[in-house]
């Protein structure tokens, strides 16, 4: 059936460790290797590649799978207060700096946008819709002011190409020249 995806698992082995992956297959061209914040590793192949030809993959990628799984366990969580226990003026505060600062980079980089939302995500550190209403996560209030600002860029650049291509990528460095160090730093980060 066209579309459809399917899913199994198996473990590559790695000295005395066992890394269990898990394959989704669908209706793609390419191989993909991914490892999410959790820690779990997904690999994303075409619906009919041969099985030998997924560990042949996996192999040749053994051993930057193993640098990036250490790289993100020592990856230090950041002492973020319980969005729960953050009182209404402080919250109000927060509004306030994100609303701020998205009027700011809207001004500069001339685009309009809908509602700003602060908002308790896991995965995410902002997101914009296709109508310019913004998302942001509250633990950005908390972070350096350089990172807060390279999200608002991101997520407004987003007005401008509402995708990741090269020229969405080259917006964001026009306002955000250090946007590159800011995007790093943030990935490290467990939120």
């Amino acid at each position: 059936m066209a579309g459809k995806r399917s899913q199994s698992s198996f473990a590559l082995h790695v000295g005395e460790r066992e890394i269990e992956i898990q394959v989704i297959r669908s209706d793609r061209k390419s191989t993909s290797l991914e490892i999410k914040r959790s820690g779990d590793v997904v690999l994303r192949a075409p619906r009919r590649l041969p099985e030998r030809e997924i560990r042949a993959f996996l192999e040749n990628h053994k051993i930057w799978l193993v640098k990036k799984l250490e790289e993100q366990a020592a990856c230090q969580p950041y002492p973020f207060p319980e969005f729960e226990s953050i009182a209404q003026d402080e919250m109000e505060k927060i509004r306030k700096l994100f609303s701020a600062k998205v009027a700011y980079y809207a001004g500069i980089m001339g685009v309009a946008y809908g509602r700003i939302t602060i908002r308790n995500q896991r995965t995410r550190w902002g997101s914009c819709s296709s109508k310019g209403n913004l998302n942001f996560n509250y633990r950005l209030a908390y972070l350096p002011e350089e990172l807060l600002d390279y999200v608002v860029v991101h997520e407004l650049a987003h007005r401008i190409h509402m995708n990741h291509s090269l020229k969405f990528w080259q917006t964001v460095e026009l306002y955000c020249p250090g946007y590159r160090e800011c995007k790093k730093q943030l990935n490290k980060l467990v939120i």
